[in-house]
């Protein structure tokens, strides 16, 4: 077991399988909606991942001597 373990969920239900939207049955205005909650998805996702990394540069350069 590494260190990244256990950074990363490891429970079977957090492991998500994304589906594409069938756009094609949007209409504009949904599609623009959908575009802006995909957004803030990537925003928010960003945010995790850079959250997730400082705790590991911290933990990193607390345990290297």
């Amino acid at each position: 077991m590494s260190i990244d373990d256990d950074l990363e969920p490891q429970h079977p239900a957090n492991q998500k399988i994304f589906e594409a939207v069938n756009i094609e049955a949007l209409s504009v205005e949904e599609m623009r909606k959908y575009i802006e909650h995909a957004k803030q998805e990537i925003l928010r996702t960003e945010a995790e991942i850079q959250s997730r990394q400082s705790l590991r540069g911290d933990a990193d350069s607390l345990f290297k001597k």
